[in-house]
């Protein structure tokens, strides 16, 4: 279908739904480097005019990518909950985002339509919203989820502890995680990205989290972030595996790309569920996702990245996850070029996250060759957490020695619970106050005393 929209004497054309999703986009350098962007800011807004007219059911007889092409495609349309959807199903895109900020949609209202939601539809009324109205709509949202502790209750912030090390030292990992349970992080989880492939280094670093966890009694879990088919096999040889951890995308040829498809991801989701290691609930899924990924592998379709970045949450939420995680702006500038664009990428996929009903957290983060820096994601990291963002990453003075990028550290955490009252997953925050590295009050008691305690129990 074509849609039109004149601004003066300027009659605007979009050739149909994939072309006029990417001109409303909000300039970024991945879309222009697809050639896919608004030539000018008076095409952008004719985009957005056009948009905001298209009914929801439009994107329900439109697929930006084919459906006998793409298993992602037929994923989205096939699981579309049409009850869920009767709700907003006579609303056009801008009167989507009027019902959204009105005080029609409450936390309750925002969770029954979830499922009747595509991918599509939040990545529309995204392009739509200004900064406020993302994270407005985010904070009404509430997504639980549950293995040996609670994430995502209102008024609580996670954080994954990141302790990564470039040789996968046992006793640099170790000193890392000491480091930062002390200050309070790793409620999410304590999530190693490994420097090796090795399965058998992958199974000692299992192993190392299993013994911590179970040594200290941390309401925690444990994931080491390797290929989904190296998890299945340690699964096979009965490694203590709590997470099943995958990074995913929004097309068919772009998971092939990462070496999986839904066929695969089905079989491990089974195989993290017969492990049943979660002692409150079993959401064993850990993904991870980014903007530009379809890009970078050449699979986009011609479709902007965010509404690509969109499509991978129909994924994620087909395994009812644990976590997933948008790592905003780790793959680089050729992506998102500047703070400005990380900060807003990082708003639009919480936003789009939340909507969708994930558990989703944001990897506050750049690439030190980025027009960026730690203030821009001061920035966001204070607005997320004002958006009520899931959880964040904690990692060891905010610099990753492993990956090479910047993130959040452990301090950072401290800093947004203390400015918005924020606290931890109430199994993890209870521990805390167990052990006495909190206070009653659930602040952190500072107690050097205990170091030597801790750092004996750990490191053995």
């Amino acid at each position: 279908m074509v849609y039109r929209h004149a601004i003066d004497a300027t009659t605007y054309t979009f050739g149909d739904l994939r072309d006029l999703l990417a001109k409303a986009t909000p300039p970024r350098s991945g879309d222009r480097l697809a050639g896919v962007a608004a030539e000018s800011a008076e095409q952008m807004v004719a985009a957005r005019m056009a948009l905001a007219n298209v009914p929801l059911k439009q994107f329900l007889n439109e697929a930006v990518i084919p459906y006998d092409d793409d298993e992602v495609t037929r994923l989205i349309v096939d699981s579309h909950d049409g009850p869920s959807f009767a709700a907003i199903s006579s609303l056009t895109v801008g009167g989507f985002r009027d019902w959204l900020l009105s005080d029609a949609a409450t936390a309750e209202t925002l969770k029954m339509a979830s499922r009747g939601i595509t991918p599509e539809m939040a990545a529309a009324v995204s392009k739509l919203m200004r900064n406020q109205d993302l994270i407005l709509v985010a904070k009404k949202c509430e997504v639980t989820s549950r293995f040996r502790n609670t994430i995502g209750l209102r008024g609580r912030m996670s954080a994954r502890l990141q302790p990564n090390h470039p040789f996968d030292d046992a006793k640099g990992i170790t000193a890392s995680i000491l480091d930062g349970i002390l200050l309070g992080s790793g409620d999410a989880c304590i999530g190693i990205n490994p420097a090796s492939d090795d399965p058998a280094v992958i199974g000692r670093l299992l192993r190392l989290l299993d013994e911590i966890v179970a040594r200290l009694q941390i309401p925690t879990q444990g994931c080491v972030l390797t290929h989904v088919t190296t998890t299945l096999a340690l699964i096979g040889q009965g490694a203590p595996v709590d997470l099943v951890f995958q990074s995913i995308a929004g097309t068919q040829a772009a998971n092939r790309s990462f070496g999986v498809d839904l066929a695969l991801l089905r079989q491990a989701h089974e195989a993290g569920l017969s492990l049943r290691r979660g002692s409150i609930g079993q959401n064993v899924m850990y993904f991870e996702t980014g903007q530009g990924s379809a890009l970078s592998a050449g699979a986009h379709h011609g479709v902007d990245q965010q509404t690509c970045e969109a499509r991978a949450y129909a994924v994620a939420r087909a395994f009812d996850p644990l976590l997933v995680n948008s790592v905003v702006g780790f793959i680089g500038p050729e992506y998102l070029y500047d703070g400005k664009e990380i900060i807003r990428a990082g708003l639009e996929d919480h936003f789009c996250g939340k909507l969708l009903g994930l558990p989703i957290g944001v990897d506050v983060c750049y690439t030190n060759h980025a027009e960026a820096d730690q203030d821009d994601m001061d920035n966001l990291l204070t607005l997320l957490a004002a958006a009520g963002v899931t959880f964040i990453m904690g990692v060891p003075g905010a610099d990753d020695v492993m990956l090479n990028y910047q993130s959040t550290s452990f301090h950072d955490a401290l800093y947004v619970r203390d400015l918005f009252g924020l606290k931890r997953a109430p199994e993890f925050d209870d521990w805390l106050v167990r052990t006495g590295l909190a206070g009653a009050d659930f602040r952190l008691a500072g107690n050097a005393g205990l170091l030597p305690d801790f750092a004996s129990r750990l490191i053995a």
